[in-house]
């Protein structure tokens, strides 16, 4: 949108956004089940927006954080994912879980799946089967 009289330019883009998928040291995938919506009552990994200032790899470690109540070192890029009609472009990175998550304010339950266990028809969002998807081709 562009003001005729000033010529000031208003672009909407779509916000980034940064998870991580915490896996142990038995490769169990840990998920947590989100408490608001979107999504609320279904399972995904930790993420949020990542805010002015901040590198995507950080805002995946500092939501994990926040959800999940663990320090995770971050692997590599499982994979960037977006649609034409949302508002976000997801950033998602495998990563070593260094501690047990906890329930927190967003997340009522957490628990470790192993990859044959995952509560495919329980997902919170279609990014979160694609990512996890990805994540388990790469091994």
């Amino acid at each position: 949108m562009t003001c005729g009289h000033c010529g000031y330019g208003a672009f909407y883009n779509p916000k980034p956004v940064a998870s991580a998928i915490p896996r142990d040291e038995n490769g169990r995938i840990w998920l947590l089940r989100r408490a608001f919506d979107p999504g609320a009552g279904r399972w995904t990994f930790p993420g949020g927006f990542v805010d002015l200032g901040e590198s995507v790899e950080d805002a995946a470690r500092r939501e994990t954080r926040e959800e999940m109540e663990i320090e995770i070192e971050l692997g590599g890029l499982v994979g960037v994912y977006s649609r034409h009609d949302e508002r976000v472009v997801l950033v998602v990175f495998a990563a070593h879980a260094l501690g047990v998550p906890c329930t927190t304010e967003e997340a009522t339950e957490v628990r470790a799946y192993l990859p044959d266990e995952l509560p495919w028809d329980e997902l919170a969002f279609w990014s979160t089967e694609r990512a996890l998807r990805d994540a388990l081709a790469r091994g």
